[in-house]
């Protein structure tokens, strides 16, 4: 009768014990991302700074910067939604600095039905952070000619068609025209690792009562 019993005990403990490694690792991962999101909490909430001479991803992704100049009117708008307001778009505007360099300010959120009215703001001073976006995939349709709309923030693309550098700004503050800021944070980031542990857990809890069930009608049978 033992015999019988051993392949089903061993399947079952074997399949418990990996259900068990996969929510453990789900763990670890739930604590990483908590750390990569405090990691980005900080670097946003941070001081603002003068805008570096040469921005580069890997040492000032998200750095707070204070430009001031004036906005060229060239702009471009990206196809976006926004859970509480609906479709619309991302404004990206050519800016000048006071310095004499052109960058790209992502000035907020605009509602669809907006996108015609007049965008009248010249002259400004704006916080923001720094920011690479990393939208696009060989999945993104090419900006629209006709009707001039993109579909992803590609900054060097979008820094060719403005002629700026490939430096884009998120606003932290309104820029007017009724553009919301839509700043950096870490809302959009998914973080469902707990949950998947919770996934995990379950099922080799379910995995270890099925295999006491079976376990239990095996040795019924052999009575």
């Amino acid at each position: 009768m033992i015999r019988r019993m051993i392949l089903p005990l061993l399947f079952g403990l074997i399949g418990a014990a990996i259900l068990v490694s996969l929510g453990l690792w789900q763990v670890q991962r739930l604590e990483w991302k908590e750390g990569v999101l405090a990691d980005i909490e900080a670097r946003v909430a941070a001081p603002p700074v003068t805008l570096p001479e040469a921005p580069e991803a890997a040492r000032d992704r998200y750095l707070p910067v204070t430009v001031s100049g004036r906005f060229t009117g060239e702009h471009i708008d990206v196809l976006t939604s926004r859970k509480d307001r609906g479709a619309g778009y991302r404004v990206i505007s050519a800016f000048e600095t006071d310095e004499g360099r052109r960058i790209l300010i992502d000035r907020g959120f605009l509602p669809q039905e907006d996108r015609g009215l007049p965008r009248t703001a010249v002259g400004a001073g704006l916080t923001g952070n720094l920011a690479w976006p990393a939208e696009v995939d060989s999945f993104t349709p090419s900006p629209d000619p006709v009707s001039g709309i993109w579909f992803a923030r590609d900054v060097p693309a979008m820094a060719e068609a403005l002629s700026t550098e490939p430096v884009l700004v998120v606003a932290a503050t309104p820029t007017g025209d009724g553009i919301d800021p839509w700043p950096i944070g870490t809302e959009g980031i998914p973080n469902d690792h707990l949950g998947y542990a919770v996934t995990w857990f379950s099922l080799a809890v379910l995995w270890l009562g099925m295999t006491v069930l079976l376990l239990w009608r095996i040795r019924r049978r052999m009575e």
